[in-house]
């Protein structure tokens, strides 16, 4: 039933923006309406590539991890959860299960989280920023980070799963987690350069993954034995962009309608309303959040980070690759990310209540 509701919530969002388009974008939402095409370019360079070697990374990967995996007790579907939900960790998830649910929740819930801050929010927030601002950033990672338990816990919970099944199953997520954490508070230089190889690697390798699949297309000859048709990979771009050709509209009117209560709001929790804005436009995509960051006050650079750990995309991407995939779980995968953000959020406030960022975030040593 909520389904049906968010479904038709993003097709009145698509009629709204399409009409607009049609007059000339008087209402300034046709653009947003062609924006959701126009980010199909970008998605289809890394995407396609990434679901196309899945089935071959699963089982190179799967002799090491699956045996590993089950020493601990932890279903190796969990592992997939280290790739965003759009960059392969669905389908690699789904690749390594040994139990389908719990398949469906690490390449969905997990990796829509956690998977999506490392290989996504981290090398390319760090990267974006000016220098002087990382330290802020990885601040907000950290609060990030400390609070996705809570997303985490209620996207698995609504999937069916236990609290403790749910909580073992993310142990070595927690462990990773807490590893980030430190690395991010004691080298965060170090970190940030380390990071930014890992998405070089991954950039290679999912180009690699095209190249592959476009030539098997094309030809017939299988570079790579093993590789999904690159048909599927196009496919879930295609369902992304239905589901943003709503859902950007829709977010553009959230915004507006929400920017005077943001302002009053940014005033009572000492914050900036520009803070409150960058939130909610990373719901849809953390870029913009991200370019503007130097506009924010200190404050609300620390929340806004905090925030993109688990919001980034919900409302755009990661939405419509669920409904492409597994569109039952939508509001698991949903209600896990927000749930998470808004407690990041809450957290970063309450950790600089009095308007002061403790003086360590602005450290690099």
């Amino acid at each position: 039933m909520m389904n049906d509701i968010l479904m038709m919530i993003m097709a009145v969002g698509a009629v709204i923006g399409g009409a607009d388009r049609i007059f000339g974008n008087r209402l300034g939402l046709g653009e947003h309406f062609e924006k959701a095409f126009m980010l199909l370019g970008t998605m289809a360079l890394s995407i396609p590539g990434m679901i196309c070697l899945a089935p071959v990374l699963a089982d190179v990967l799967g002799r090491v991890i699956v045996p590993l995996y089950q020493l601990m007790g932890v279903d190796p579907a969990m592992f997939g959860s280290l790739l965003s939900i759009d960059m392969g960790g669905y389908q690699l998830a789904k690749g390594l299960a040994a139990d389908a649910q719990i398949g469906s929740y690490a390449g969905l819930v997990v990796s829509s989280i956690f998977g999506c801050t490392l290989v996504f929010t981290i090398p390319v927030g760090m990267g974006m920023i000016a220098p002087g601002d990382r330290p802020l950033l990885a601040r907000g990672i950290m609060l990030g980070l400390a609070s996705m338990p809570v997303g985490l816990i209620v996207g698995g919970l609504l999937c069916g799963l236990s609290l403790p099944v749910c909580l073992h199953q993310n142990l070595p997520i927690f462990v990773l987690a807490l590893l980030l954490l430190l690395g991010l508070w004691k080298i965060p230089d170090r970190m940030v350069k380390g990071f930014c190889i890992l998405a070089d690697g991954i950039k290679i390798l999912v180009t690699a993954g095209l190249v592959a699949a476009a030539v098997e297309s094309l030809t017939g000859w299988s570079l790579i034995p093993g590789m999904a048709p690159i048909e599927e990979g196009m496919a879930v771009i295609s369902n992304i962009g239905v589901v943003m050709l709503g859902s950007l509209p829709m977010a553009e009117i959230l915004r507006r309608v929400l920017e005077r209560p943001f302002a009053l709001l940014g005033g009572l929790v000492g914050v900036k309303a520009q803070s409150l804005t960058g939130m909610l436009v990373s719901l849809v995509t953390p870029l913009p959040t991200l370019a503007a960051y130097g506009e924010i006050d200190d404050k609300g650079k620390v929340a806004a980070g905090a925030f993109i750990v688990s919001g980034t995309s919900l409302l755009a991407a990661h939405m419509g690759f669920v409904v492409g995939t597994e569109p039952e779980l939508l509001v698991p995968v949903m209600a896990g990310k927000f749930s998470g953000a808004l407690a990041a959020a809450v957290l970063a406030l309450w950790t600089q209540r009095g308007g002061k960022v403790p003086a360590a975030a602005h450290s690099t040593e």
